[in-house]
């Protein structure tokens, strides 16, 4: 780290508070500054390069130097800046991309509504379903169920809605009518002898327990990723969505589908959802929708949804609810171009033949004595570190070592991020075999610097 007192670094620890950051830490460690992109490429300050294992955060579909986004920004900036959609206001792209959504959804839906981000669309669907619940005069159906685990986001709902410890503690979180069920992570959670399909079929019956326990009349909706993002890349055993969906058909629950992560070709194909037959009432969109090159999220909803929102805002007099920057006309524009990129380019395709060399890439390491278990689908994946493969246990206080490896990692021109002691891969949905073969022997080569370490510490 530059130290000098007018250094980038030294300012950023001056004047910056960072998210999901210890900020006493970070005063003594300073920041990774960086300053271009390129392709699957970011590079810093300094002139180091590496490769963005992450997309970002998740979501950089097309790779991070785009023309075809910039020109597309710039043509609407030069057009028509900014607009809003209240007050039965439009403008064409709006347009054009709600219809372009609606057109794409894997299942039948009727409008889309569009916020800013994946927390900002979480919330905004819990504030549909209540008001929804409230127009068929269901006043007492209002808990919300996601998972333990789950990740959607941090606005005050949202974060409710999530299930990691971290986004809940000094928050006062999570808020009532909040439930969570379990994680559905086979390799961690799985007692032994239970194969994934009886394993799936306990955690369809401890939702149906809470159900019960709760009274089905007070359920409005269960909130669930496709692949679990950011509480470890968790992939779902077999039969899982099958099971859950029976369950929440039973008691008429509505189903939302947080592709926030999963969504447009991720997981080798368009949908998380349609890679594990999911029927979702609503979904919720961000992220590579327009590759973050811009913000701009959206919820799709079904008609049993739309309807009786109608319905109850003609009631009313309005839907009383929106953002200022709730489809931007610049974001909106970005995000159809970015679209047209990923269905020309076939991006899509790219991530399921490409997604399954890096799986088998990464498969190839399960030997290794700090790999406990490699899990993905697509160009989404993550390795589990442990110190005792036999035992699953965590080297020291758990994370240590998935921060260990991070770093090195890091040092060897990756950037990824440790969830724990789970590293996850998620990289631009350009990337080429060749480009995960240099990814993958650069993991290779962090796993045997750190096990010295590892060994020597016991």
């Amino acid at each position: 780290m530059d130290a000098r007192p007018n250094s980038p670094e030294a300012r950023d620890i001056r004047y910056h508070l960072h998210g999901y950051t210890n900020a006493r830490k970070h005063q003594e460690s300073g920041p990774l500054v960086i300053e271009k992109g390129d392709g699957i490429y970011v590079e810093d300050v300094a002139g180091n390069r590496y490769i963005e294992a992450m997309a970002g955060l998740w979501s950089v579909a097309v790779g991070f130097s785009e023309k075809r986004l910039v020109d597309a920004a710039t043509r609407q900036m030069s057009k028509l800046p900014y607009y809003h959609d209240f007050g039965s206001k439009s403008h064409s792209p709006l347009i054009d991309l709600a219809e372009r959504l609606v057109q794409m959804a894997p299942v039948p839906m009727n409008k889309a509504y569009f916020t800013n981000s994946g927390s900002e669309a979480n919330d905004t669907a819990m504030k549909m379903i209540w008001y929804r619940s409230n127009a068929l005069g269901q006043s007492a159906r209002k808990k919300i169920i996601s998972r333990k685990r789950g990740y959607h986001g941090v606005t005050i709902a949202a974060a409710s809605l999530t299930g990691l410890p971290n986004n809940h503690l000094s928050f006062d979180l999570p808020i009532a009518n909040v439930l969570h069920t379990s994680t559905p992570h086979y390799w961690r959670e799985a007692e032994p002898g239970e194969s994934e399909e009886q394993f799936a079929s306990r955690l369809a019956g401890d939702l149906e327990k809470l159900i019960l326990a709760e009274g089905p009349e007070t359920i409005a909706a269960f909130f669930g990723e496709p692949i679990m993002g950011t509480g470890g890349v968790i992939v779902p055993p077999v039969g899982y969505w099958e099971k859950i969906q029976s369950v929440l058909s039973k008691y008429d629950i509505l189903l939302v589908a947080d592709e926030v992560i999963c969504g447009f070709g991720r997981t080798g194909e368009m949908f998380g959802s349609q890679t594990f037959g999911i029927r979702p009432d609503i979904m919720v969109l961000s992220k590579q929708i327009s590759s973050s090159y811009l913000p701009i999220s959206a919820l799709l909803i079904n008609e049993r949804v739309f309807e009786p929102i109608a319905e109850e805002s003609d009631r009313i007099g309005t839907f009383g609810h929106g953002f200022t920057g709730g489809g931007h006309p610049v974001a909106a524009a970005v995000a159809l171009e970015n679209l047209k990129l990923i269905e020309e380019r076939d991006l899509v395709g790219n991530a399921r033949a490409v997604g399954a060399h890096l799986q088998a890439r990464l498969r190839r390491l399960a030997s290794h004595p700090l790999v406990g278990e490699v899990r993905g689908v697509g160009l989404i994946a993550a390795v589990e570190l442990v110190a005792d493969k036999a035992g699953k246990a965590p080297w020291g206080k758990p994370g240590a070592l998935g921060a260990l490896v991070n770093g090195l990692l890091q040092q060897n021109g990756v950037i990824s991020r440790n969830m724990g002691d789970a590293i996850a891969f998620c990289p631009p949905l350009i990337i080429t075999e060749a480009q995960v073969n240099t990814l993958v022997d650069a993991f290779e080569r962090s796993l045997t610097a750190a096990l010295p370490q590892v060994r020597a510490q016991g």
